[in-house]
């Protein structure tokens, strides 16, 4: 749950960018804050170049889709893991507003499902295929 205020835009949010489409892995739009949120999802660790793409996403949402009464869109990128120190100098190289944060998908699952669904390896061998 992401808090109070947000509105689901889409899943694969398709832009077209110049002579490309890109597709924002979730797009949101808080009503309290009147400012877009692009969330990018990766299923590994950190790595600095995730904040080009974010960083991409965020201004191509700030040109293609923000009104004048908007404020600026705000990026939100979750990795399975990440160094801190390697994320603090990545985000401090940056004028945006993002965050990044790591997931762990034992504390997405509710004890009950966890028995019917398929184990993290399971997941992550499926995703890299």
């Amino acid at each position: 749950m992401l808090g109070r205020g947000f509105a689901f835009v889409g899943r694969e949010y398709r832009l077209v960018v110049g002579d490309t489409e890109q597709f924002i892995d979730m797009l949101f739009y808080n009503i309290q804050k009147h400012c877009y949120v692009v969330i990018e999802i990766k299923t590994r660790t950190f790595d600095p170049g995730d904040m080009g793409q974010l960083g991409t996403y965020i201004a191509a949402t700030d040109g293609i889709l923000r009104a004048d009464n908007d404020n600026p869109t705000i990026g939100l990128l979750i990795c399975k893991t990440k160094d801190n120190v390697l994320a603090q100098y990545a985000t401090s190289a940056v004028n945006i507003p993002v965050g990044i944060s790591e997931y762990e998908l034992n504390n997405l699952i509710p004890d009950d499902y966890k028995s019917s669904m398929p184990t993290i390896e399971e997941i992550e061998r499926e995703l890299k295929d």
